[in-house]
């Protein structure tokens, strides 16, 4: 039971940072520090990944008529022609970026993933992540009031424009704390993608990258679980699943009006914060 009430926590720790720009993967590491799950160190790396499968599931539920292709009604064409279904051309296209975005993190992560996670994956790389990205949330949020957005859509953004989303990406792939979504949105920003549409496109770009990090881990692991070790994953995902609803509600309603500043101030006190509390107790 106190496994399980565990996993609860994390999954809350989830479904609140996988989508706020602070960085989930950070204070996942962070929250393992503190509480540790009483699993196998290979449950453990598995769990802290698939977990975000919850996450995920809440963007699918909330998005599904911007990122389903597939359209089962009826169409008619000039000629009046009934035509029982269709696919919508731009979604279909939106997917395509996406992939194209995908690229240059699944490059890495083939090549070099397990030697990036056993190099960068501790409280040190995630607490100066945390700070540098914060001071960089402001800096791009001040200087972008002086702009006018160039992208305002997701039919607007580019392939071009999608790629080099993909390699501020790669960024947050590579060092923990730098944020996922923090990144993307970031690049999206200094690449003149509104507010809205920069968040938009990074919750969309989660969806394979989320799914093939969860099944690549799976693989590694193996579906051969224990009671409690599918309890505690069950759990864990669940929670995401939930808070993870309530959050992105929560900002895509926040950024109409409100920048991302607060975030980086919130980044950079708890890296400072984390700092001086693994020098002072270690």
């Amino acid at each position: 039971m106190l496994e399980i009430l565990k996993s609860l926590l994390f999954g809350i720790v989830e479904g609140i940072t996988e989508w706020l720009p602070v960085s989930s993967t950070g204070h996942m590491i962070l929250f393992d520090e503190f509480v540790q799950l009483n699993m196998s160190a290979a449950f453990k790396e598995m769990y802290l990944v698939v977990i975000q499968l919850g996450a995920i599931l809440a963007v699918v539920l909330l998005f599904w008529d911007q990122i389903w292709p597939f359209q089962s009604g009826a169409k008619y064409d000039g000629s009046n022609k009934v035509l029982p279904g269709w696919i919508k051309e731009n979604i279909f296209v939106m997917w395509l970026k996406i992939v194209v975005a995908c690229v240059p993190a699944v490059i890495i992560e083939l090549a070099a993933g397990d030697y990036l996670e056993a190099l960068f994956y501790n409280y040190k790389t995630v607490s100066i992540m945390l700070i540098v990205v914060g001071i960089l949330f402001i800096i791009v949020e001040d200087w972008n009031k002086k702009r006018t957005a160039k992208i305002t859509s997701i039919a607007d953004i580019t392939y071009q424009t999608a790629f080099l989303i993909g390699v501020f990406q790669l960024i947050a792939a590579v060092f923990p704390g730098t944020s996922r979504s923090g990144a993307t949105i970031i690049g999206g920003l200094i690449l003149g993608l509104s507010r809205q549409i920069a968040a938009e496109f990074t919750f969309y770009l989660a969806i394979p990258v989320m799914f093939g990090a969860s099944l690549i881990k799976l693989l590694k692991f193996g579906f051969h679980f224990t009671a409690l070790e599918a309890g505690v994953l069950a759990v864990g995902m669940i929670a995401a699943f939930l808070v993870s609803v309530v959050v992105i509600r929560f900002l895509m309603g926040y950024i109409k009006k409100h920048d991302f500043k607060v975030f980086g101030w919130y980044r950079i006190v708890l890296g400072v914060v984390v700092l001086a509390s693994f020098a002072f107790f270690l």
